[in-house]
């Protein structure tokens, strides 16, 4: 099947992408940069570049509080300022949930509130997310749902060494799952724990902090810090089992990127992940939360179970264009 959709240019909204390293702007970038290739009569602007479009041109935007302004105050006048000058349609990431904490957790619903009232359209990555919107108070009208894609690599038949550690990828932050990972990991047996990536901007006593932790449970703890692409390639790989452990979730990035290097990680369940391993069937070993440090021991034992060897994997970037494609066809129309 063809991977070109033609819309009219009409129902097409400029794809407004932020620079930096940030999670959400990096996705927004990659995304924009697949619905070009797909449509390519579709536009890209910066923050920077937006004075200079003309008001009334319809703009869809990435949004999470934290890339928009120093505090959900701050987001929501950069945001509900641009709903007045442009047509905004916007994906939602990091909804609010109880992790948020009794301070933030009002400032980031009203965020969310009045991003949602501002907006022509709203998509978010999971049906759970859905849900949280519904849950948290913020918004009970039409979402649409467009899953994280993942983009897999071909794996190597030759299995690698292992460093006998149990990996979690991505920002370290409180919640992500990583006092989880080193509870079960301790129990289990494994004395190593890789944290693939750094600290969260803020989080950085937050780790010394975890590592201290971890060596009071005999376990060491390394972190990578920021990997390129083909450093990250062969770390994942040598990870011994792979552990996503959030407690609190809205989508994980982390999961996507594991699946995409061909690793099946252990998964605690919970909303999100029992969707997305439904998703992508065998991609993904959901646990119970009270079994994880037997799961580890089991997946330690059965190296071949943390590999998916599913290329490609279902819904990838090109098909997550599609679908915001299709959707700002039907929003727009």
């Amino acid at each position: 099947m063809s991977s070109k959709i033609s819309i009219p240019d009409a129902t097409l909204p400029v794809l407004l992408v932020h620079p930096g390293p940030h999670g959400v702007a990096v996705y927004a970038r990659q995304i924009a940069a697949e619905v070009v290739a797909a449509e390519p009569h579709a536009r890209i602007t910066t923050v920077d570049a937006l004075a200079a479009l003309p008001e009334g041109t319809p703009v869809h935007a990435h949004v999470t509080d934290r890339l928009w302004g120093a505090s959900p105050e701050e987001a929501t006048h950069a945001l509900t300022g641009l709903a007045a000058r442009h047509p905004l349609t916007v994906t939602l990431h990091d909804v609010p949930q109880e992790s948020d904490g009794e301070r933030n957790r009002p400032r980031r619903r009203a965020f969310y509130r009045a991003v949602t009232e501002a907006s022509r359209g709203v998509v978010v990555n999971s049906a759970h997310e859905r849900e949280l919107l519904r849950e948290e108070g913020v918004f009970d009208g039409p979402v649409a749902v467009v899953p994280l894609p993942v983009d897999s690599v071909a794996v190597p038949l030759a299995t690698p060494e292992v460093d006998d550690s149990v990996g979690v990828l991505g920002y370290f932050y409180p919640g992500k799952g990583h006092d989880e990972a080193l509870e079960a990991a301790a129990t289990a047996g494994l004395t190593r724990l890789t944290v693939l990536g750094r600290a969260s901007d803020g989080h950085a006593g937050d780790l010394d902090a975890f590592a201290r932790r971890a060596g009071a449970r005999g376990v060491s703890v390394e972190v990578t810090g920021w990997l390129d692409d083909a450093e990250m390639a062969d770390r994942v790989r040598r990870i011994a089992v792979p552990v996503i452990a959030h407690r609190h979730v809205s989508a994980s990035g982390s999961l996507a990127s594991w699946i995409g290097w061909g690793r099946r990680p252990l998964a605690v369940r919970n909303r999100y992940n029992d969707e997305m391993a439904a998703l992508r069937p065998g991609t993904v070993t959901l646990v119970e939360p009270d079994a994880l440090a037997a799961a580890i021991s089991a997946a330690r034992d059965d190296e071949p179970s943390t590999w998916h060897g599913q290329h490609p994997v279902p819904f990838e970037r090109a098909d997550a264009a599609r679908a915001y494609l299709r959707w700002w066809s039907e929003v727009t129309s």
